[in-house]
């Protein structure tokens, strides 16, 4: 049976035309699933991205006013892909309307709007999902697997990183990103928000954590009016403010008494994209990069010393997802197909009737990691990460 759902897309940048690429590929890649996707609306400030994103990918509809995607009737889904300062008030709007929501991470400028973003959510009732879309990479579903059945025993070390210079060119404009108004959050929100989401998935909730920050390079130049991409460089031109940080870091201490580090950045230069992490339990080991993602190095030792060490994992059909894309194994999966994944993982839950993760209740749960961190950033002291948003 044939599930038809609407989804309006708000904010059609490289990120809404991704997830809108996505839900087209649901009916080839899961089409046992019965979901049908239907592009009803796409919204954007620029009409001229709204108009190309509605011709590229076939929606019914476009607009340069998003109050309009949540009042169609026709859509069930409000697919959040705007930037940072507009997320709570589509997210109040759509939830006020009864509207089914996908909102790109971070969810909110800071912890304080994911809270109240979250509380609106749950008080209407709706179903919701939120863009970690590492978590679908199939070798870091068998990393979790292979924990969860307690193949590494008690959890002592965990590492998290993720590691870019997109922004390494001091000449790159200054775009929402590094501005505090429309951004909030610089790094902490922006890429330390993906690390600390899969710290809870392969390690378990945080209990505790101690920060860092830096800005690195505290001005740019400004954009031309239409300069809205964020790898655009000027070389002349008047300067502004960075008002966020470009880089974050943590000590963290988990609930089940592990202890790691948590450390991102944006201006790194040398490192292209290592979203990756590494843990350490009383019985083994294991590591994944997603420089590398359809690899995982594994250990785990036997009573034959001879040929102990990490074992090269390479991801196939035996691997959650990786069928639907390529049949045989050694044959990889990229970033797009995440967000495949992940956009099917929502409209299933909707089709259902039930929340899946990642959802609001995991957003807060990184935001409140975040409210720890910022806290020990002024004060230069461990947090307790229970209950961070509310302080």
């Amino acid at each position: 049976m044939t599930r038809t759902i609407g989804i309006g897309v708000i904010g059609v940048g490289w990120m809404g035309m991704t997830h809108s690429r996505s839900y087209r590929e649901i009916p080839h890649r899961f089409h046992d699933s019965g979901i049908q996707p239907r592009l009803v609306i796409c919204a954007d400030e620029a009409e001229d991205r709204a108009r190309q994103a509605k011709t590229r990918y076939g929606f019914e509809r476009h607009t340069v006013d998003w109050r309009q995607v949540i009042a169609d009737p026709a859509v069930e889904v409000v697919n959040i892909a705007a930037s940072n300062n507009v997320h709570l008030e589509i997210a109040r709007l759509a939830a006020e309307a009864g509207k089914h929501i996908f909102c790109e991470k971070p969810v909110g400028r800071n912890p304080k709007e994911t809270e109240e973003i979250a509380r609106t959510a749950r008080r209407a009732g709706i179903l919701t999902f939120v863009g970690f879309n590492y978590r679908w990479a199939p070798l870091v579903q068998y990393a979790h697997q292979l924990i969860q059945n307690g193949r590494l025993g008690k959890l002592t070390h965990y590492r998290g990183t993720f590691f870019t210079g997109w922004a390494s060119n001091p000449q790159t404009v200054l775009s929402w990103r590094f501005q505090r108004e429309f951004s909030g959050l610089g790094t902490l929100g922006d890429l330390l928000s993906h690390v600390i989401d899969m710290a809870h998935m392969i390690a378990g909730p945080i209990k505790c954590v101690i920060g860092n920050r830096e800005t690195f390079i505290p001005q740019r130049p400004l954009p031309k009016p239409g300069e809205v991409t964020h790898t655009t460089a000027r070389t002349a031109g008047p300067m502004g403010d960075v008002t966020n940080e470009d880089y974050a870091g943590a000590l963290v201490q988990f609930t089940n008494g592990a202890h790691g580090t948590l450390e991102a950045c944006r201006i790194i230069s040398g490192l292209k994209s290592p979203m990756a992490f590494e843990v350490n339990g009383t019985h083994g080991a294991l590591s994944w990069d997603f420089e590398r993602m359809n690899e995982l190095q594994l250990y785990l030792p036997d009573d034959n010393n001879t040929h102990e060490g990490f074992v090269r994992i390479v991801g196939g059909p035996e691997h959650a997802f990786h069928s639907r894309f390529n049949p045989g194994p050694g044959i990889g999966l990229g970033y797009e197909e995440l967000k495949v994944i992940e956009a099917h993982q929502f409209l299933e839950s909707i089709r259902d009737g039930r929340q899946t993760v990642p959802g609001f209740a995991e957003a807060l749960a990184v935001a409140q990691v975040q409210a720890a961190i910022q806290h020990s950033w002024e004060t230069g002291q461990w947090r307790d990460v229970k209950d961070a948003c509310a302080s």
